[in-house]
């Protein structure tokens, strides 16, 4: 019942199968037989190319073609173990080639792949005759030279392990003769040598051997009991000595075949004919039947033609006087169409490359059908809309070439299904689907993620500091889509790019060489080739851009009073102000940018707090309240400016302020002055003039100088302490900041009161000219570029000094020499 149960459900899965076009692919393996229940006969993941898990995954399952289940599959490793112990001869008999068909079942999606296991045939086999004993009834009278038919003995193995000798224990009677059949099996005569006395032995015995050639050697024996009878001098003989009759294979059970018929002309019992099978294989008992009075020979087992074309059988009547006669039946089977087509391929040129000419070749296969005549004839076929072409050739092989262009990068492979239909009737079809892999070529650029790539860096980075990456990806595979990084030849601000910064040629990471400076460089361009790794390489180009974020890394500058200057600077206020007179505007500029270098300021240190303040936007010194005679006569007040960075930077500067008795109303009578001080003050004015051209044309010299020296030396020792001139800054409000430059009102005026003894009442001081230093010199700004900057600096070597006293004392001097003369030109006015 069970076995008729899973014969129904492979036949009702292989119909549905053949509905859904699910393409059964065949592997073979070969395995001898008699192996152990649990040996293991191969991992069908590695053959299969499937996946470890896989198999589980797709719930698979482990079909067999025959009637008993003989493997089992592991569907976690893979693995194929027997489950029971194959005897090949029980399976397939005396065919050539046996075979045991399997299938393994994948589900969603249906998957099957074909198992065939190829049973190797080993000595495991001892030759065997029908019976132990066989006992020859011989007349007395029969004449020498007669010959009696013995059965050959039967070996279940095939090939050299099959019998391939007999030998006769010595006698005198008999010898034995062995003739090769039609079939190819040995026939075995006995001959008599020397007339039989009944008389004088009436019964004796033989050994028969029979003898095969595997390794090691094994044979059967059968005793030959001799019994001398009484003379009957008929024997049974053939109407023919040999039939030849046809019959289609998958004939039902029953169906007759052929009826022999032997007569004997003796009487009685001598005359009564029995009809066995002799000298056939065992096979044959298995297919075919005779009856024993009749002749009639009718089908038993099922037949195939596919296993045996054709089938030979010696046919024995005996007669009841123990007297034989034999004949032949030759049954040649007639082909039905009942095997599909079967496709295999020679050759598949996978992977194939993508620039294959039109008619490549792809696929050479064969297809072959079981069946003969138009059952065996078939065609084949394959899906259109692909880029491949089918030829036919002779003896059944078949060409898949190229049609048309490929492209792997639209389609990096095909799977193509082979159709083939044999001519029988009904039609029966079977396909094969057939993957080829299209191989790459470099034809693809590497392609940039961007079209540019904008980047940011703090000034004073460390060197080697990443600045970020670039990425470009190549549609190619392997070698062809590996993607080099490197730096186009070029300059970027003035300067080779390379020395600016560094790429990674694999990581496409860039890496910024120098420390940067922001005053120095705003921003810079670098050009970035990616290449592939084929033959020849193809490339793509990107601009970087790479932007220098600026850092709170100087220090304010004080340009009034003038930072770092070794003469003091002293302002006269009259002890009889106000509060709130403005006694002095402090300027400072910062060399940074944005926010870090807006500027507050702030009184650090005063000889009497109380007595000034100072705005913190605007930098005007004034007074608090007014003076008083307690008051000092010289007042020293420490100014401190800071930036607004992080962290901020801040600078000292030290201004003096002398308390002045005796300075008139600014708006005297004027009436009074004498011309001899009229006439002094002219003379002074002159001489003042004289001094100033004098001084003027000494510091020009001295600029022209220092422009030579670094021109010729280029060394940045001497530019360090030179200040530099600017344009004149624009008007800013007092209340207001400017971010690049401080705080600087352009205008503002001091009325002060003379002594009776200056000749003159009193004088507007109306627009100073303090000379404005830039902050711009890298130098400089390094000087003070961390720490609050004082006056007197104790940490700069006295070299450092000299130099900024040098560059300081120039403009310093300039601007006591314009005071003075604004002084004077503005008493001799009044």
């Amino acid at each position: 019942m069970d076995d008729t149960f899973r014969i129904m459900k492979g036949l009702y899965l292989l119909f549905l199968l053949s509905l859904s076009g699910v393409v059964c692919v065949s592997i073979r393996y070969s395995l001898p037989e008699e192996k152990k229940s649990g040996s293991l006969v191969a991992n069908v993941l590695k053959d299969l190319k499937l996946g470890p898990g896989e198999l589980s995954a797709h719930n698979a399952q482990l079909v067999s073609k025959s009637k008993k289940q003989y493997f089992q599959l592991d569907t976690r490793s893979g693995n194929l173990f027997i489950s029971d112990k194959i005897d090949r001869e029980a399976l397939c008999g005396e065919m050539d080639s046996c075979l045991l068909l399997s299938e393994i079942v994948l589900q969603n999606p249906l998957t099957i792949y074909s198992i065939e296991m190829q049973i190797e045939d080993i000595n495991d086999n001892s030759p065997t005759f029908s019976q132990t004993e066989l006992d020859l009834s011989i007349p007395e009278n029969v004449p020498t030279n007669s010959r009696f038919p013995l059965e050959p003995a039967q070996d279940r193995d095939l090939g050299k392990n099959s019998i391939q000798n007999y030998t006769l224990s010595p006698n005198e009677y008999f010898h034995l003769e062995i003739q090769s059949g039609r079939s190819g099996k040995k026939n075995l005569d006995l001959i008599l040598e020397k007339p039989l006395d009944r008389e004088k032995e009436a019964q004796f015995g033989l050994t028969l051997t029979a003898v095969d050639g595997g390794v090691p050697q094994r044979t059967g024996t059968v005793q030959i009991n001799i019994n001398v009878l009484d003379i009957n001098d008929n024997f049974p003989e053939f109407t023919q000595s040999e039939y030849i009759v046809g019959l289609k294979e998958n004939s039902p059970q029953d169906t007759l075949v052929l009826k022999v018929e032997a007569r004997d002309l003796d009487f009685g019992s001598n005359a009564e004919i029995t009809y066995l099978f002799h000298q056939v294989p065992e096979e044959i008992g298995h297919l075919f039947y005779l009856h024993h009075s009749t002749g009639e020979i009718t089908v038993l087992g099922p037949i195939d033609y596919e296993k045996e074309t054709s089938y030979y059988m010696n046919i024995k009547a005996t007669d009841g006087g123990g007297r034989s006669g034999h004949c032949k039946v030759l049954v040649e089977i007639e082909d039905e169409n009942d095997n599909v087509p079967e496709i295999s391929a020679i050759s598949i040129t996978s992977p194939l490359a993508e620039d294959s000419p039109v008619d490549s070749l792809v696929v050479l296969f064969s297809i072959t059908d079981q069946d003969s005549g138009d059952n065996g004839r078939t065609s084949c076929s394959m899906e259109m809309n692909l880029p491949f072409l089918l030829k036919n050739t002779v003896n059944n092989y078949h060409q898949l070439v190229t049609q048309s262009p490929l492209d792997r990068e639209k389609v990096p492979e095909y799977n193509i299904t082979i159709t083939a239909t044999d001519w029988g009737s009904p039609r029966l079809t079977s396909r094969r689907t057939i993957r080829v892999l299209i191989s790459d070529i470099n034809d693809n650029s590497p392609v940039f993620e961007k079209s540019k790539y904008e980047m940011q860096v703090w000034e004073n980075n460390i060197p080697g500091l990443l600045m970020g990456s670039v990425h470009a990806v190549d549609l190619d595979v392997e070698q062809n889509a590996k993607v080099t990084y490197s730096l186009v030849p070029g300059n970027a601000s003035g300067a080779p790019a390379a020395s600016y910064v560094s790429i990674n040629s694999e990581t496409g990471n860039l890496y910024v060489l120098r420390s940067l400076d922001y005053e120095q460089i705003k921003e810079f361009r670098v050009r970035v080739r990616a290449s592939d790794g084929g033959s020849p390489s193809l490339s793509s180009e990107v601009v970087v851009r790479v932007m220098i974020l600026d850092e709170n890394d100087n220090a304010p500058f004080f340009l009034y009073p003038l930072q770092n200057s070794t003469s003091t600077f002293n302002e006269l206020v009259p002890k009889s102000v106000e509060a709130g007179y403005l006694v002095a505007k402090v300027v400072a500029v910062d060399g940074d940018s944005g926010q870090n270098s807006w500027l507050s300021y702030e009184l650090l240190k005063a000889t009497d707090p109380s007595l000034f303040n100072i705005g913190a936007q605007n930098g005007e010194v004034k007074t608090r309240r007014p003076l008083t005679e307690r008051d000092t006569n010289k007042q020293r007040l420490i100014i401190l400016v800071r930036d607004n960075g992080h962290p901020p930077q801040t600078s000292t500067a030290t201004l003096h302020i002398l308390p002045v008795d005796g300075f008139s109303d600014p708006y005297l009578n004027i009436a009074s002055v004498s011309h001899e001080a009229g006439e002094e003050d002219g003379s002074l004015t002159m001489y003042l003039v004289i001094c100033l051209a004098a001084v003027s044309f000494v510091f020009l010299i001295c600029i022209i100088v220092f422009v030579v020296i670094k021109v010729h030396k280029k060394e940045s020792s001497f530019i360090t302490a030179l200040p530099q001139f600017p344009p004149a800054l624009p008007e800013i409000p007092e209340t207001g900041v400017d971010s690049q430059s401080g705080s600087l009102s352009r205008a503002y005026h001091y009325d002060v009161c003379l002594t009776g003894g200056s000749l003159s009442s009193d004088f507007r001081f109306l627009q100073p000219l303090i000379p404005v230093f830039s902050m711009g010199d890298q130098n400089i700004s390094e000087n003070h570029r961390f720490s609050s900057v004082s006056q007197e600096i104790p940490e700069q070597s006295e070299s450092q000094k000299e130099k900024e006293q040098g560059a300081i004392a120039l403009p310093a001097l300039i601007a006591v020499f314009v005071r003075v003369y604004s002084y004077h030109y503005t008493s001799s006015q009044t």
